[in-house]
Parts: structure tokens; C-alpha cells; sequence
């Protein structure tokens, strides 16, 4: 037992001291580089998704929402100078185009007539003027909601002396100018749902204009072409469709609208995400992704979009792989992938989407 206490537990005791050491001066002085990294610090390897090019069909359907508003009225203009002579109708009433609203008397002064009196003296007199009547007619039919002129007012050619208002309707939406691009061939009709309200129906005489501006009853804007201003979308400040309702569907202004134009569509072509292509009319870049993961910058000509899809009419081949975001997209995860952290994005299979 004197060994023991001698010898053997101050011996173990100065090992196990000595193995701490060792262990200290290891973690001072010589750190595995390997357990530095911190938990913020990534060890997984990122890639880019990739997106296989595939046949698809691209039905290039521009949806908007808009609503019923009732058409601009259009200005009653006095055609002549002079003084108005007879009123035919007064306000308030319905008018059809080309009814007589009121005429204005013209006097058009004669040339003076000379004359030699019995005496041989030389006299001048002023016949009466010729006098005639011009009718002012209604431009549209509808109702006359003003008339802002009487019996013996003098008028001038141009001058605005009412206004008749349509008792039709148009539906009108704002559109992003880039959706435009989507409108190249020009459609004349959009498919208009009215919340509430009647079936789905057809909805013609469509126009693209700048919406400053009331672009119906007639075209143009302003005095010019006797539309009474104020007939865009409320605030609206960019482009604006507009359509007309058919007469035999009730409508309301105020009413919500659901406005689906269609452009085109295309079966069997190929088809990659909008998220690949910079550009995206007419003509963009994709970035073709090698078998051995180095990434080619296309030229390709695009087709028909939805605005999720595009078609490539030129560039690339079914099978090619493509960077399924270019380099400067902002991060969208697509359909059937999701975020894994760490700017990883894992895709379910069957996307079309390879990793």
C-alpha cells in the first residue's frame, strides 16, 4: 500500500496533468483548419437548377381587370354664326342622329346698290342681308343632357352649345406596357365577365390607347371630335383598353369586369420559362448548360408567351439543357421545387428541372 501512494498515484496523477497540457497547447496553437468553419459558414456544394427543353402548347391569353363605364357624350357645335332662331327640342330629351336640335339665322350682308336720281345725282343704299337658317343636328343618338342655349343668343361657328350622352357602354382596363408585346397582331375583341352579372360575352371594337384621354364614342379626344373628355379609367396614366359592350347586354358603369384578350396560341413547340430568357419579345439570350457543366450563352428567337412560359422558335433543340434562371434573375423558386436554405433549391421529380 506505501508503493501505491509512493510511487503509483503521484505517477498517474503528473500523466493525466500532462495529457491536458498537451490537449491545450493542440487547441492554442494547432486548430484542425477543418473545424473551423462556423455554423454560417455553408459545407454543401450549390448548383444552378436546370431546366430541360421540352414541347409544350403557349396559349397567349392577356388577362386584365377592368369595368363597365358608360360612353363619353359627344358636343353639340354650332355650324354657323349668327343668332339662334328656334329650338326644336329641349333638354333632357332622346335624340337620334341627325335629329334637328335648334338653327341658327345667318344674315349675310348684300353689296351696296348705286342709283341715279331723276336730277342726275348719284345714290347709294344698303339692301337688306340675305338671310338663311342652318340647322344643328344631333350627332349621336342618346339623350340630350344639355342645352345651353336660347332664343336671339349669338353663336359662333365651333361653339359648344350642349352635349348628347350615348346609352352605350364600353369596358376599359389599364395594361402594362410590356404586356403590349403580347399584342403585336392587333386583336379587335377581348372576352369580357362582368361580376354578377350576364354570361361571359363578346366584347368588339377594341382599342389599345394612352389613357389620358377618352378614347370612344367615336374617336379622339378632345373638342376636336366632339368627345367630352373624362372617359379613361379613373387614375389611370398608362395605356388603356377599351371595348365595346353589345346592346343587348345590360350592363351597369361602375360594374367589375374580368377582360381576357386572346392572341394566339401554339401546340408541339418548344417551350421554356420566361425566368430563362433575357429578353422577352421577339428575340433573347438562354444560357445552354453542358454535359460537363460549362454554360454557353444562346441566341434564340421567341415565340407566343402566357407570361409564365415562352415559345423558342430558334436556338435551341428538345433535350438542350438551360440554366432554368439567368445569371441576373432575381431568385424565383419555380413549381415543384422549393427553397432547402442556403440559396439551395431542390426540385420534385417530374418538374422538368434537373439539379
Amino acid at each position: 500500500m506505501g508503493v501505491w501512494r509512493k510511487w503509483i498515484f503521484p505517477i498517474l496523477r503528473i500523466v493525466v496533468f500532462a495529457a491536458i497540457a498537451a490537449a491545450l497547447v493542440k487547441l492554442a496553437f494547432f486548430a484542425d483548419p477543418a473545424g473551423d468553419a462556423g455554423p454560417a459558414v455553408p459545407t454543401g456544394t450549390i448548383t444552378d437548377p436546370v431546366y430541360v427543353v421540352t414541347t409544350g402548347t403557349v396559349r397567349n391569353d392577356v388577362k386584365l381587370t377592368g369595368s363597365v363605364e358608360s360612353d363619353p357624350a359627344r358636343a353639340v357645335k354650332a355650324v354657323a354664326a349668327g343668332s339662334v332662331d328656334e329650338l326644336f327640342v329641349g333638354q333632357g330629351a332622346s335624340v337620334n342622329q341627325g335629329d334637328e336640335l335648334y338653327d341658327i339665322k345667318v344674315e349675310t350682308p348684300r353689296d351696296p346698290v348705286e342709283t341715279t336720281a331723276p336730277d342726275g345725282s348719284i345714290q347709294i343704299t344698303q339692301p337688306k342681308p340675305i338671310v338663311t337658317y342652318e340647322k344643328v343636328l344631333a350627332p349621336i343618338s342618346g339623350v340630350l343632357t344639355s342645352l345651353t342655349v336660347i332664343h336671339g343668343q349669338s353663336v359662333a361657328i365651333g361653339d359648344t352649345t350642349g352635349q348628347v350622352s350615348p346609352p352605350t357602354f364600353s369596358v376599359t382596363g389599364s395594361i402594362q406596357p410590356a404586356q403590349q408585346y403580347r399584342l403585336l397582331e392587333k386583336p379587335t375583341e377581348a372576352t369580357v365577365a362582368i361580376t354578377g352579372g350576364p354570361a361571359p360575352f363578346t366584347c368588339t371594337n377594341l382599342t389599345i390607347s394612352n389613357g389620358t384621354a377618352s378614347s370612344g364614342g367615336g374617336g379622339g379626344s378632345g373638342t376636336d371630335s366632339g368627345v367630352v373628355p373624362g372617359g379613361a379609367p379613373s387614375g389611370s396614366g398608362g395605356p388603356v383598353v377599351r371595348c365595346a359592350v353589345p346592346g343587348d347586354v345590360t350592363v351597369f358603369a361602375g360594374l367589375a369586369a374580368d377582360i381576357s384578350i386572346a392572341a394566339g396560341s401554339a401546340e408541339n413547340v418548344l417551350v421554356v420559362p420566361t425566368t430563362a430568357v433575357e429578353g422577352g419579345a421577339e428575340s433573347g439570350k438562354v444560357y445552354l448548360v453542358g454535359a460537363d457543366g460549362a454554360q454557353e450563352e444562346r441566341v434564340v428567337k421567341l415565340g407566343l408567351s402566357d407570361g409564365t412560359n415562352v415559345q423558342v422558335t430558334e436556338g435551341l433543340a428538345e433535350g438542350d439543357q438551360i440554366l432554368q434562371f439567368t445569371p441576373n434573375a432575381a431568385a424565383v423558386i419555380p413549381d415543384g421545387c422549393y427553397d432547402a436554405g442556403g440559396g439551395a433549391v431542390f426540385c420534385d421529380p417530374g418538374s422538368g428541372i434537373v439539379q
